[in-house]
């Protein structure tokens, strides 16, 4: 099975399934002294884990991130840098009613007919699980670009059709400690309380919801990304939908872009008191011609209802025939709460290896 790593100098590669004794990643490219911050590193998982509120699944995982290699006295080596995180709380016999049927919107049926083998637990390696371990190597990666001055944020900024205003960004700090105040990471309060109500009801009709994460990344450089086929929006697209349950990626203006003018579309340069270039909108997004201009990089990220539902529905089984699913188990009503942090994570990836590929981009 090909796809498991992810970057060019800034290369990860994740490993493990929902249901084996372990996921993990291998970062490789990262920087020799590089102080690796263990508390903040689980700090990021912590956000992701299961089982930390009532709208989110309720498998208990302590995610406990363990360094095995390319670290010495609390700096990197330059070496290969090996994390892994046990799997403690599987409970496959949860996944015993669904061993030769296919669960509707699943990997099921695509991954046995591609590999004629699947692993029916959890969804084995197609198992959102797998995104703990690139909350690791993305936290390594926000470690990097924080001594470079630059910060990945994000917040949900809808559920369903309960849209959150455009919160205002000037202080990273203050941005996170406000979003971090409610179980359903929306930085405007207000807009918070009605998602986890909506939410709520949901999960007691035992269906899910899905909705969108908006990230806005501060102080990157110009001349992060490559034209052609390496733009940066290019590349945090392909990081963004292969986050499991991710349907839709726009940036800047996005897809209301399609609808305005070009005389009101254009971001006009102006120079600033301190002598630097920047424009006076940002429907860019903070990219041009697959290049960072300066200005705030913003996208959204839009994810689907989580396939598994408490309802019994029609399917097939792995000889065509017809048959039934029960809903049974642990469910997830809404996944964009822990999305949070896997959506700043493939950002940080992005940006990580795009700034060392810009180090060696020219001659001075």
């Amino acid at each position: 099975m090909a796809g498991n790593s992810f970057g060019q100098l800034f290369r990860i590669t994740t490993f493990g399934e929902s249901h084996g004794e372990a996921i993990g990643v291998i970062v490789d490219g990262c920087p020799a002294g590089l102080t690796v911050d263990l508390d903040y590193i689980q700090g990021e998982l912590d956000k992701r884990k299961p089982g930390q509120s009532k709208i989110t699944t309720q498998r208990k995982e302590a995610d406990t991130v363990k360094i095995l290699s390319g670290t010495f006295e609390g700096k990197t080596t330059g070496t290969p840098i090996a994390m892994i995180i046990p799997n403690e709380d599987q409970r496959s016999k949860d996944y015993g009613h669904n061993v030769d049927v296919f669960r509707p919107s699943h990997a099921d049926y695509t991954y046995h007919t591609k590999y004629g083998i699947r692993d029916h637990r959890g969804g084995g390696r197609s198992s959102a699980r797998e995104t703990a371990a690139r909350v690791a190597a993305g936290a390594l990666a926000k470690l990097l670009l924080k001594t470079q001055g630059i910060e990945v944020l994000a917040h949900v900024s809808s559920v369903g059709k309960i849209d959150a205003p455009n919160v205002s960004i000037t202080s990273a700090e203050e941005f996170l400690a406000e979003r971090e105040k409610n179980i359903v990471r929306c930085a405007d309060l207000a807009t918070a309380e009605e998602m986890i109500e909506f939410i709520d009801s949901i999960r007691k009709q035992g269906d899910t919801v899905g909705g969108k994460v908006s990230c806005h990344i501060q102080n990157c450089p110009v001349g992060l990304g490559d034209p052609v086929f390496d733009k940066l929006h290019a590349d945090l697209g392909k990081a963004m939908l292969s986050i499991n349950a991710v349907h839709g990626f726009e940036f800047g203006s996005g897809f209301a872009g399609s609808e305005m003018r070009g005389s009101e579309h254009n971001d006009i340069f102006v120079k600033d008191e301190a002598g630097k270039v920047t424009t006076i909108t940002n429907f860019s997004g903070g990219i041009q011609g697959g290049i960072s201009n300066g200005m705030p990089i913003d996208f959204k990220v839009a994810f689907k209802p989580v396939a598994t539902i408490m309802h019994n529905q029609q399917t097939v089984d792995s000889e065509g025939n017809a048959a039934e699913i029960s809903g049974k188990g642990r469910h997830d009503p809404c996944v964009v709460p822990r999305a949070v942090p896997i959506v700043e994570a493939m950002a940080a990836l992005v940006l990580a290896d795009h700034w060392l590929r810009n180090r060696v981009s020219r001659l001075d």
